[in-house]
């Protein structure tokens, strides 16, 4: 190199470091902020990572690095340990994070072979049981021991989302492909479980049991529609036309009163009244509505507008949009941390 290009390489390789140590110094500051209470958490998938937010600063406090193609986030039952299913959106493997949230980092990635595509992920009888869309299954992940250690196939293709009662007794899927609603019951020991397919309307993506586990719904993405399920018979006993173009989310308000539906493409949040099985509000919201969170004292909602970066905060008193909170690349599934 000529003495004359010397003085400019000095300069230009300082300046490209700049913007590399500003983010290990951010990231650095942000470990050493004290964890909120309550904490709310949110993935941002389009840029794989989970991010620990003050949700009365609306500020992000931790941002933990995940797997490729972060969707959906469950809290083990004493608030310390995040699990996020990983997509894997570019790269063809799938992975589930395990996060010591305290410590704001992620402590295993379950590498999971050959079951890919894993979305829906809940935490019941202190297990972690999450979808496997391409398999067409619902897996079980245990903790203590680290490893997976039973799959029930649906038979059923899209096996998206899962909730299911808190003693894990009972777990329910929704299944975009076919049209569907999988019950699982445990029958005996932890192996034995039945399998029951549930035909509702099209495209079924979310779903939530009633606080009194008395009913399933389930939102259909592609005609407008929701279906509700007796969860002791397993069966369709009513289907209203709630008019979405492509509904995304489904969640209960805790004392049972509300649901709410996130409809993607039209960028609004419908509001249901459960008793009446009555539309009472369409709330606009903005660019790609997704994930919903409703705060344990159902003063409010959260929802994820994956096309804005964004959160819309809900007052569930005056079905109102009151707020914004800012977020990563793509919000979706969220969890509140206690």
């Amino acid at each position: 190199m000529s003495p004359a290009r010397r003085p400019f390489v000095r300069h230009i390789v300082p300046f490209l470091l700049v913007p590399v140590l500003a983010g290990v110094v951010g990231a650095l500051a942000l470990a050493q902020l004290p964890l909120p209470s309550p904490a709310l958490l949110v993935v941002n998938k389009a840029e794989n990572s989970l991010a620990v937010m003050d949700p009365v600063s609306g500020k992000a406090v931790k941002q933990i690095p995940t797997g490729d193609g972060p969707h959906e986030v469950a809290l083990s039952q004493d608030g310390r340990t995040a699990y996020v299913t990983n997509y894997g959106a570019q790269t063809p493997g799938s992975s589930l994070s395990v996060i010591d949230i305290a410590a704001g980092k992620e402590t295993r990635r379950v590498d999971l072979g050959a079951l890919r595509r894993p979305h829906g992920v809940i935490v019941s009888g202190g297990a972690v049981y999450f979808t496997i869309e391409t398999n067409r299954a619902v897996a079980r992940y245990d903790p203590a021991a680290n490893t997976v250690d039973w799959i029930t196939g649906t038979g059923e293709g899209g096996t998206h989302m899962v909730v299911g009662t808190a003693d894990g007794s009972s777990l329910f899927t929704s299944n975009i492909g076919t049209d569907s609603v999988t019950a699982l019951q445990r029958t005996g020991g932890a192996q034995g479980w039945t399998v029951t397919r549930i035909g509702v309307g099209k495209g079924p993506e979310g779903i939530d049991l009633s606080p009194d586990g008395k009913e399933l719904w389930t939102a259909h993405s592609r005609d407008g529609g929701v279906s509700i399920i007796d969860a002791a018979t397993r069966q369709v006993i009513a289907t209203m036309e709630i008019k979405t173009k492509r509904s995304n989310r489904l969640r209960f308000t805790p004392d049972g009163r509300l649901v709410l539906v996130s409809d993607l493409d039209a960028g609004e949040l419908i509001v249901i009244d459960a008793a009446a099985r009555k539309e009472v509000k369409r709330v606009a919201l903005g660019r790609a509505p997704s994930g919903i969170l409703v705060v344990p004292d159902g003063s409010r909602a959260y929802v994820a507008l994956t096309g804005e970066n964004a959160l819309a905060v809900i007052d569930l008193k005056t079905l109102e949009a009151t707020g914004r909170v800012p977020t990563g690349a793509g919000p979706d599934g969220m969890a509140w941390r206690k």
